[in-house]
């Protein structure tokens, strides 16, 4: 630990850039001496703070207060009296300016066709929809699945759905259809969008199958809207819509609806250690007002940048594209596919032939052009920053991109919270000094904190819980319909914080680190999975009685799944049955979930209330001290389990 947190700084702005910066204006305007001073302000007057972040988005009707903590801090109530609607400040807003007519989307499709769309067509094609998917009857506040790949239509789906009011939710185009069986269920979801199909690396993938098999399951789905680009028919189911024919001759400029700022405006389901998965719940005035704050000026993203960011629209960063990158009236690259296909270096590429001023990353994607060509020679002197997220950095691969992306005259903004928080707890910045793999701090107003499980603040140097303090504007507010496992998951550990569920530690120069979870959820190649939800498609093929699914270190995605089992009497524990296994979890939630090893055992260490103790599983795993076992009701289960991982050269029998 001490190799990584105690390093030197090895970048700081010049006093120019961090004065011309956002962030730099915005202190500056506000009459702050320095970010210290900033946080510091921030925390102890939050009702100040989040009044002037709020100063940065339109409001219809202005609020009559910033904050109603009356239910405690856990039901935070934002903006109260307001309304608004968050197309009215990625779109509208920028009606009549310069930014209407400059592009918002510049698309490639993974055989190379590229559709430009400036700000005035993107708001076009979601004024059409957003009246095409109102004539079919969806209301305010029904919920509307995007299940699509990364094409143009699949961002003027989510902003046309919140411009009539109803709830965007984007699924991984990944995943298979007993996970979106789970999420339409859950959510109550009244339509979907969808596309025939999409290509991956050169293959055809039929996803509106997966959408054909998945609504048969939920009835409640009353539409499915279906963008068809190939050849082969898509509609002909009795829900099916054609997205061009219901778009063609609706209006180009539909209103956008007025709303209270409290209005869910996205629902992104997001995975815990138990469980289904979570349905976090983001609003109209709460998630533009933490867009700005965490692009506009922690990232200091401005009209004139442009950006790359590969990520699926199920992913966080979908919509951070869709509503926060218009919302600051950049353009951003719509890529569709993987950023090494089909050329090994296709996003070195694409920055060099768009001139991008920004890169989004997570370390994954780095380690993997570490491995494959590099950035292949092109001109990526464009780049002014890069923006890390989705897990933590290892120093080589750090290393690596200040090296090769930003040859070290630029920042790695490095970014971490998560699809719950609505964005960003810790952050760098464009006015700060910079560390490698670290953080350059909190991000103001979050009231971040590390402590122990007592919520007793600890010393600088030593690990503990990441928590919130106070409430945050991003926040999801509470999960969808279930109020108490919302407490259950996040405030009832430590009780008065939030807990995060990540092990933190700071130096004595007041960097902030993240050293991995402090729970059992997965992090494969930057996606945050439960295990449950792994060990429910292993446990549905009716081969397997139990099932553990454990995150294990890989060198590209960052972690890799790695399922032990206990299989029903009569089963074979052969390579046959580990490649069904193996596939159970592919079809389920996609091909990035491909188990590294299934690995049969003859039980699985339990509580006496009978919980499967995970953290022992990869601690046999990973050859790591066991810590307390006195729990357990059947200790001889870790024999096996080590006699196993031996058997696969894993744990202590590694080399």
């Amino acid at each position: 630990m001490s190799d990584l947190v105690n390093q030197e700084i090895v970048w700081r702005p010049s006093p120019e850039a961090a004065a011309a910066s956002n962030l730099g204006r915005f202190m500056a305007a506000h009459a702050i001496a320095d970010f210290d001073a900033l946080v510091a302000r921030a925390d102890a007057d939050p009702e100040w703070w989040w009044a002037a972040i709020a100063g940065r988005i339109s409001f219809m009707r202005p609020y009559d207060k910033v904050l109603d903590t009356s239910r405690g801090i856990e039901f935070a109530d934002w903006f109260v009296g307001g309304t608004t609607n968050i197309v009215a400040n990625s779109l509208d807003r920028h009606r009549g300016t310069p930014v209407w007519t400059s592009p918002a989307i510049l698309g490639e499709s993974e055989a190379g066709e590229a559709r430009v769309w400036t700000y005035e067509d993107l708001s076009r094609e979601a004024s059409r929809l957003a009246a095409g998917l109102s004539a079919l009857g969806v209301r305010q506040g029904e919920v509307v699945a995007v299940y699509m790949p990364n094409v143009n239509e699949a961002i003027a789906g989510l902003l046309a759905i919140a411009k009539i009011g109803a709830v965007a939710m984007p699924l991984f185009s990944g995943f298979g259809a007993e996970a979106v069986v789970t999420r339409l269920k859950a959510a109550g979801a009244a339509a979907v969008l969808t596309v025939d199909t999409a290509t991956r690396r050169g293959r055809t993938a039929p996803m509106k199958e997966v959408i054909d098999a998945a609504v048969q399951q939920v009835p409640g789905v009353r539409h499915v809207v279906c963008l068809v680009t190939g050849d082969g028919a898509a509609i002909g189911q009795d829900r099916d819509v054609d997205w061009r024919t219901l778009c063609a001759e609706q209006p180009e400029d539909f209103p956008t609806a007025e709303l209270p700022s409290h209005a869910p405006a996205l629902l992104m389901y997001t995975s815990g250690t138990s469980g289904s998965p979570k349905g976090t719940v983001h609003t109209h005035a709460g998630f533009a007002a933490k867009l700005s704050l965490d692009m506009g000026l922690m990232m200091d993203m401005r009209a004139e940048d442009t950006v790359v960011w590969f990520s699926d629209m199920g992913w966080l960063v979908g919509p951070l594209l869709a509503f926060g990158v218009t919302q600051i009236g950049a353009s951003f690259v719509l890529a569709d596919g993987a950023p090494n296909y089909p050329d090994a270096t296709r996003m070195w590429r694409l920055i060099a032939q768009n001139r991008a001023t920004i890169l989004g990353l997570a370390p994954t994607t780095i380690r993997g052009f570490m491995h494959g060509g590099g950035t292949g020679g092109h001109d990526i002197s464009s780049l002014r920053l890069c923006v890390s997220t989705g897990e933590a950095w290892t120093p080589d691969a750090w290393w690596w991109t200040f090296d090769n992306v930003l040859e070290r005259k630029g920042p790695i903004i490095n970014y971490t919270g998560g699809t719950e928080i609505g964005g960003g707890i810790l952050s760098g910045s464009v006015i700060r000094a910079m560390k490698p793999c670290a953080f350059s701090g909190p991000i103001p107003g979050m009231g971040a904190d590390i402590v122990d499980m007592e919520g007793r603040p600890v010393p600088p140097g030593t690990l503990g819980e990441l928590v919130l303090r106070k409430p945050s504007v991003g926040l999801t507010r509470s999960l969808w319909h279930d109020e108490e496992r919302y407490l259950d998951s996040y405030w009832r550990d430590i009780p008065g914080v939030w807990r995060q569920g990540d092990w933190a530690i700071r130096d004595a120069e007041g960097f902030w680190y993240v050293l991995g979870r402090s729970d059992d959820t997965l992090k494969i190649a930057g996606k945050r999975t439960g295990p449950a939800e792994i060990e429910a498609l292993l446990n549905a093929t009716g081969t397997v009685l139990e099932a553990a699914a454990i995150g294990m270190p890989d060198a590209i995605k960052g972690e890799a799944v790695g399922c032990v089992v206990v299989l029903r009497e009569g089963a074979a524990a052969d390579d046959d049955t580990a490649a069904r296994l193996s596939q159970a979890v592919v079809d389920g939630l996609g091909h990035p979930y491909r188990p590294a090893f299934v690995a049969f055992v003859a039980d699985l260490p339990k509580t006496r209330n009978m919980k499967v103790m995970r953290r022992l599983v990869k601690a046999v795993f990973l050859g790591k001290p066991l810590g307390d076992t006195s729990s357990l009701v059947n200790p001889e289960a870790l024999d096996g389990l080590a006699a196993t991982a031996k058997r696969l050269g894993l744990g202590a029998g590694a080399d």
